[in-house]
């Protein structure tokens, strides 16, 4: 069974035409499971014989959830990437030093500030 996002072009867009780079596209995405063994013999065969047989985007819905899925973004440079499943909770990392110096430097002159003022009143 699939599991492609209702905004997913084959499922919001189910009677648009197959265009021949989709197809390419697929052929080549099918290839490359194929290969890496994510894809068995028989099944390859029969997701050729539907890419290739479709008319419109609904018809490779099939075939396209049976594929992993194509990253259609970059990750944005600050972001690290990680190892967990979307939606799991990663474990709590320990504060970098970038945020524990000027934590430091901000509560100390807080309490320079404070004594300053202190002073002053008790003058």
């Amino acid at each position: 069974m699939h599991e492609l996002p209702r905004s997913s072009k084959y499922r919001a867009t189910p009677h648009a035409p197959v265009t021949d780079a989709e197809r390419e596209g697929l052929v080549r995405r099918l290839n490359d499971a194929f290969e890496s063994g994510l894809v068995s013999g028989d099944d390859y065969r029969a997701h050729l014989d539907t890419v290739f047989a479709a008319r419109t985007l609904g018809e490779l819905v099939d075939v396209v959830g049976a594929l992993p899925p194509v990253a259609t973004h970059d990750t944005p440079a600050l972001v690290p990437v990680g190892d967990g499943r979307p939606g799991e909770l990663a474990e709590a990392r320990a504060p970098g030093s970038a945020l524990i110096v000027p934590l430091i430097a901000g509560g100390a002159f807080a309490l320079v500030a404070l004594l300053i003022v202190v002073l002053l009143m008790i003058l």
